[in-house]
């Protein structure tokens, strides 16, 4: 692209952190080549919707979003990239004011968004390669310079795919196969990202605590990774599986990866974990989390669980409520069950070999989650009311004439709130700060104030 050509670009991101990671890394690359960053607010000539589709909720979501924005934007090119994208393009397709569609590989050819933008094509453009050809983690990618107007957080992508094969996920037509990238290079975008101002680091992938290339593994890259001049380093989502001695001591000992385990579970019935082909039981899964929370100070453990399973009895769902009940956990994120086309649980239920749960039931099922999870986020809150944490203050907004909101997250991720001046609020985003927590509201929110 010719440097001297004018063109503004903006994002909109749906979905998981490696999302979110992916869209920051396309971003910076257009910027390379001469596009300029612009919000949505202020205007673009090319807009990208980076889209989910782990459950048809998600993807409903994402229609909604892409709508809303061709409705609000009608003189801006649309490029729809990510899962959905992957999975299903003829349903993008057919959403009047979609200028392009690409695939999980293809979504990072620079050279396609100033294809479009460029006007030289026919609506739509599609370009998706099948998932199974995808070999590289970044195809093509460079590592470019860091560049985002939010200097506190940055997510930095480790992997991608999966080969595990849960029965109702689809991640795998989606990303294809695990593949992870070299140490050196992860090091290196580290390092920018910390040059460039950046305080804390997640990790990101579909499943990174399968991290291996060239016989290292993820204990061996976060080994190197504390090496970084970051306050934080925080794994993101990681499978039961690889919560083992090793990555519990190496957390333990730690001064930079942050206490904090986000270990999905899916259900506490052992019927439905087989049924659902995960590689662990109930036992194992408890092991590992009492282990991490008996070894690590602080530490936060938050988990994934799915209601309503086609064959999900009763029974099934007294042993996880019981089963969850006991855990020490932090948070709970709760789903209902979302059959995908073209999963191995779809296929089962269009056999009739699983029958699925009556509407209503799934309802019942999923408001008696949320509300323990409710309680649990409490009770796990509630220990640090009174006592001093370190905050890492990411934004803020005004709540009233003359105060200023600001939030931050301490290691183990509990937000925390602070009322202060406008003029104190600009020198706290973006440092670590300690925090006086003084009260934990209804609403679950944590209050404190900055101790000078």
């Amino acid at each position: 692209m010719n440097g001297h050509i004018h063109k503004r670009v903006a994002a909109v991101t749906l979905g998981c952190k490696l999302n979110y990671s992916e869209t920051s890394s396309i971003l910076d690359d257009l910027c390379q080549h001469g596009w300029e960053l612009r919000s949505i607010e202020e205007g673009a000539d090319l807009i990208i919707v980076h889209t989910c589709a782990v459950t048809k909720q998600a993807e409903k979501k994402s229609r909604q979003k892409i709508r809303g924005i061709i409705k609000k934007n009608p003189a801006s090119r649309i490029a729809v990239i990510g899962c959905y994208s992957q999975l299903n393009p003829e349903n993008l397709a057919s959403i009047e004011g979609v200028d392009a569609i690409f695939g999980s590989n293809d979504k990072f050819d620079i050279q396609l968004y100033d294809d479009i933008s460029a006007g030289t094509i026919v609506s739509p453009l599609v370009k998706v390669s099948p998932a199974s050809t995808i070999e590289e983690v970044y195809p093509g990618y460079s590592l470019p310079a860091v560049k985002s107007s939010d200097r506190t957080r940055a997510f930095l992508k480790i992997q991608d795919g999966c080969d595990y094969g849960c029965a109702y996920c689809t991640i795998p037509k989606a990303r294809g196969r695990s593949r992870s990238l070299s140490i050196a290079r992860i090091v290196e975008r580290a390092h920018t990202m910390a040059s460039s101002g950046y305080r804390e680091i997640v990790l990101t992938g579909v499943n990174i605590g399968d991290y291996r290339h060239e016989g290292m593994t993820l204990c061996d890259l976060l080994q190197k990774l504390e090496h970084v001049n970051v306050s934080r380093i925080r794994i993101s989502s990681i499978e039961p599986d690889f919560i083992d001695e090793k990555l519990i001591a190496l957390v333990a000992r730690s001064e930079r990866i942050a206490p904090h385990f986000h270990i999905p579970l899916q259900s506490g019935s052992d019927t439905i974990l087989k049924a659902m082909r995960r590689r662990y039981d109930t036992a194992m899964y408890r092991s590992r989390v009492m282990h991490a929370v008996e070894r690590i100070a602080d530490c936060a453990i938050g988990t994934d669980v799915i209601v309503g399973y086609p064959g999900e009895t009763v029974d099934d769902f007294s042993q996880m409520y019981r089963f969850l009940e006991n855990l020490p956990l932090a948070y709970l994120h709760v789903f209902s069950c979302s059959m995908q086309p073209g999963t191995p649980l779809a296929r089962q239920v269009e056999n009739h070999e699983l029958n699925p749960v009556e509407s209503g039931e799934i309802a019942r099922r999923y408001a008696a989650l949320i509300e323990l999870g409710r309680q649990k986020e409490y009770q796990f809150k509630e220990r640090y009311t009174g006592k001093e944490c370190m905050v890492l203050f990411e934004g803020s907004r005004p709540v009233k004439k003359g105060i200023a909101q600001c939030s931050g997250y301490t290691p183990n991720y509990l937000r925390v709130l602070v009322e202060t001046d406008p003029a104190v609020e600009q020198t706290l985003s973006g440092n670590e700060l300690p925090v006086l927590i003084e009260s934990l509201g209804d609403d679950l929110n944590l209050k404190g104030r900055v101790l000078s």
